[in-house]
């Protein structure tokens, strides 16, 4: 008797994982690093006594309304650790987001399928 396997709810959310870094790799740069895909160099510096990275720049995520909020609570937190780092999170729907994305337009990409 042959046994069939199904996916089960609980994996969806792994193969949407999965799914979203290979779009994400497959719209990558050409590797050299030099400046992000909104144009601006971010730049680094030493801060106090913690030991961490002072940074500066722009951030842009757009995508899901569903991820959206998820993102702009993130985005706020960051925003916390890292004043000079300005972080846009807009909401276009998962499609709008990936077209962005792979336009270079966005730095992050809010998916929900």
């Amino acid at each position: 008797m042959k046994t069939t396997r199904t996916i089960t709810p609980r994996f969806l959310p792994v193969l949407v994982l999965l799914l979203v870094l290979l779009v994400a790799a497959g719209c990558g740069g050409d590797g050299r690093g030099d400046d992000d895909a909104s144009g601006t160099t971010s730049t680094t510096e030493s801060s106090g006594g913690d030991g961490g990275e002072q940074l500066s720049g722009r951030v842009e995520a757009d995508g899901s309304s569903t991820v959206g909020p998820f993102t702009s609570a993130a985005a706020e937190r960051f925003g916390d650790e890292q004043p000079d780092v300005q972080v846009t999170v807009g909401v276009s729907g998962t499609g709008g987001g990936f077209e962005r994305f792979c336009r270079g337009e966005t730095d992050l990409s809010n998916a929900s399928r």
